[in-house]
C-alpha cells in the first residue's frame, strides 16, 4: 500500500502562511495525541523555526494519560512550550500561555506606554482539531469544523480577546511521504482524505498493527481471536457485524469504514499509535 496526498489547496496554504508569518509573533502548533510523530510536519517546522512556538496536544481524551505524560516529559526536556487540551472546554490556559511566551516583548512596549496586540498563527495537519480549539478559545463558533480532512481552506483572522488576534490556517501535509508508516497513521486518524484511500486495504494494515500496539482492543470490541491471521480477523469482524452483500459475500468496504470509525471515535479504547 502506497499513500500519497498533497492537493493543490495545500500548496496555496503554505504560500499563504509564508506571506503572513512576518505579521505573527507566536505560533500554535496543534498535535494529534494519537500520532505525535506523524503530526509533526517538516514543512511547518521550517516555517515556524524563527517564531516562538506553543505545542498543543489535542484529542488527549483518546489516549492513555500515562502514554501522553511521556510525550509531554520529552517536550519539556527539549525546552518546548506545550499545553494539553481536549479541544473543547475552557482554553484560557492557552491564551495565558500565548501572553507568557511573548511577555518580554509586551513588557517593553508597555514601558513605552504602548499596549501591543499579540498576533498568533495556528498550524497543524488536517483534522487535528485547530478550528475546535479556536472556537473553544473564543467561546463561540466562528471557525468551521468537521470530522474530515480539508475543512478549512482559506485564512481568517479572529479576535480571541482584547490582546490576541489569531490567524486560522488550513491543515497541511508535505509533498511526499517517505515513511509509509507515517502515511498510514495519518490515514487512520483522518488527516488524509478518505476518498483517495482503499479503506479495505487500509484496515487490513490497521488490523496487523493494532494487534501489536494494543492487544485486546479488537477482541474486546468485536469478540475476535487476535491470534488469527489479519485476513481471518477482518472476516470475523465482518461476520460478527453482519457486513454481507447479496449472495453472502463479505462487504469489506462497509466493514472497513466501520472499523476506522470505531477507532476514530475511541470505541476501540484509548490507543496511541506512536509512543515515546
Amino acid at each position: 500500500m502506497n499513500i500519497q496526498w498533497f492537493p493543490g489547496h495545500m500548496t496555496k496554504a503554505v504560500r499563504m502562511m509564508e506571506e503572513n508569518l512576518a505579521l505573527c509573533d507566536v505560533c500554535l502548533y496543534v498535535i494529534d495525541s494519537r500520532a505525535v510523530n506523524s503530526s509533526i510536519n517538516p514543512v511547518l517546522n521550517k516555517l515556524v523555526s524563527t517564531k516562538r512556538v506553543i505545542y498543543l496536544f489535542n484529542k488527549c481524551d483518546l489516549v492513555e494519560k500515562s502514554d501522553l505524560d511521556k510525550w509531554t516529559a520529552k517536550f519539556a526536556k527539549e525546552g518546548k512550550i506545550y499545553s494539553v487540551t481536549m479541544g473543547t472546554g475552557d482554553l484560557s490556559k492557552v491564551t495565558a500561555l500565548i501572553k507568557s511566551a511573548y511577555k518580554d516583548v509586551l513588557d517593553k512596549y508597555l514601558e513605552k506606554g504602548v499596549k501591543k496586540h499579540v498576533r498568533a498563527m495556528i498550524v497543524g495537519i488536517p483534522n487535528s482539531g485547530k478550528s475546535t480549539i479556536i472556537n473553544s478559545m473564543r467561546k463561540k463558533a466562528s471557525a468551521v469544523t468537521g470530522d474530515k480532512a480539508g475543512v478549512t481552506r482559506g485564512k481568517q483572522w479572529l479576535s480571541i480577546d482584547s490582546m490576541i488576534d489569531l490567524l486560522d490556517t488550513p491543515g497541511t501535509l508535505w509533498g511526499k511521504f517517505e515513511d509509509q508508516t507515517v502515511a498510514k497513521h495519518l490515514a487512520y486518524i483522518g488527516s488524509i482524505n478518505d476518498d483517495i484511500l482503499d479503506k479495505s486495504e487500509l484496515v487490513f494494515e490497521f488490523i496487523k498493527e493494532i494487534t501489536s500496539i494494543c492487544p485486546g482492543a479488537l477482541k474486546n470490541r468485536y469478540g475476535v481471536d487476535e491470534s488469527a491471521e489479519p485476513l481471518e480477523i477482518f472476516d470475523s469482524i465482518a461476520m460478527s457485524r453482519g457486513f454481507k452483500m447479496r449472495g453472502g459475500e463479505i462487504d469489506y468496504d462497509r466493514c472497513a469504514a466501520s472499523v476506522i470509525d470505531d477507532f476514530r471515535k475511541g470505541r476501540l479504547g484509548k490507543i496511541m499509535l506512536e509512543k515515546v
